[in-house]
């Protein structure tokens, strides 16, 4: 992982926080799932979901976020709002990947799952960082930043899987900010599915869970 300042303070409040893992070794795994938790939620929290799935040869990791929230504000909020905490957030994440790059891991190998702010971070990294990468799957999130936000991002995602679940009702996920962000994904060449749930609030559902362990099982089958 690239070394930042773990005392950067309030100019990169994520800085050094800690990594939650399960599964394989990084070091010999065949795959990689970066689990990325919602507002006031936890890494470990969130790494419990790898019991869910029965691939092997998959490391997973949870980054932790500084005052267990990735940044202060929705994130509707206009981009400048949000600053540094957004950032410092984003950067956590590249440095993941790095590390998990570093282990000799491919990037069309690595997979981000997030819920909730989780979701709208994952998304913002794919969309910002565009590669081909092992998957990305969004629950109960989109991209970041106001309605009208330019979403000129460079690149291509090269046909990643994609996968997009949320409520029709979610109290803090405008249906139309899921529509906007399969969009900006498939504009970058992704392979996306979206599904939108009746009634279903702010949560993640059996189907959900059903896509997204099929996507990592994918990440190690030849």
């Amino acid at each position: 992982m690239a070394a930042r300042n773990p005392h950067a303070g309030d100019s990169d409040p994520h800085a050094g926080q800690s990594v939650a893992t399960a599964g394989a070794a990084l070091e010999s795994a065949d795959a990689a799932v970066l689990f990325v938790h919602g507002r006031g939620a936890t890494a470990q929290g969130m790494i419990e979901m790898a019991s869910e799935f029965d691939a092997e040869g998959v490391a997973y990791l949870a980054p932790q976020a500084n005052g267990r929230t990735w940044y202060p504000n929705s994130f509707l909020a206009p981009i400048d709002q949000n600053e540094p905490s957004l950032s410092s957030a984003l950067d956590l994440l590249g440095d993941l990947r790095e590390r998990v790059t570093d282990a000799g891991i491919a990037a069309d190998r690595t997979m981000f799952v997030g819920f909730s702010q989780g979701a709208c971070l994952s998304s913002e990294f794919v969309a910002r960082n565009a590669r081909e990468y092992g998957g990305l799957a969004a629950l109960s999130g989109g991209v970041i930043g106001p309605d009208g936000t330019p979403r000129d991002y460079d690149g291509s995602i090269d046909g990643t899987p994609v996968f997009l679940g949320c409520s029709d009702s979610d109290p803090h996920i405008p249906l139309e900010r899921v529509h906007e962000t399969r969009d900006v994904l498939e504009d970058l060449g992704g392979d996306v599915e979206e599904r939108i749930y009746e009634g279903m609030g702010h949560g993640i559902n059996e189907d959900e869970m059903e896509c997204v362990r099929g996507m990592v099982s994918n990440l190690v089958e030849d």
